[in-house]
């Protein structure tokens, strides 16, 4: 599983001119679903997403979490983070899992977040969605369930 995590003031999806999910401050989460992830990976990348300190404390340092600052998470399905582009201009996507095994896992990563405490808003999966945030920082992180040695 890989996650793009964007520290924001806000976020909003958009699917055909109406608004899906919307945050104020927080976290806009994209997550990409490979073959081998499972369920159990969903909720630790959840779980590794809630506990990231990346927000200021009093003194201007990123040491607060989004659960220690009661931060909101947009998640966003997106297959893209799976692109393979080595081989030419038109990236493939053989590393992202078929829709039928992706959106359940999205959806548990969405509900572990929840069951931390965080309030979660929702991209539409397999949707053409409009994405807009505010980026915070910028603050933008880079997690891949594989680096971080997630297993299931």
């Amino acid at each position: 599983m890989r996650a793009l995590v964007q520290r924001v003031t806000s976020g909003c999806v958009t699917v055909q001119g109406q608004v899906v999910g919307a945050i104020d401050r927080g976290f806009v989460v994209l997550v990409g679903v490979t073959h081998t992830d499972t369920p159990g990976i969903a909720q630790r990348m959840a779980h590794k997403v809630a506990h990231l300190r990346v927000f200021d404390d009093d003194a201007g340092k990123m040491n607060r979490s989004l659960l220690d600052v009661e931060g909101a998470a947009l998640v966003v399905s997106q297959f893209t983070l799976y692109a393979n582009a080595r081989g030419g201009r038109r990236p493939d996507y053989l590393e992202a899992a078929r829709p039928e095994q992706a959106a359940p896992l999205v959806e548990r990563f969405a509900q572990a977040l929840e069951a931390l405490g965080v309030t979660v808003a929702r991209g539409q999966f397999g949707a053409a969605m409009q994405v807009q945030l505010v980026n915070d920082g910028p603050v933008t992180l880079w997690l891949d369930s594989q680096e971080l040695g997630i297993i299931s």
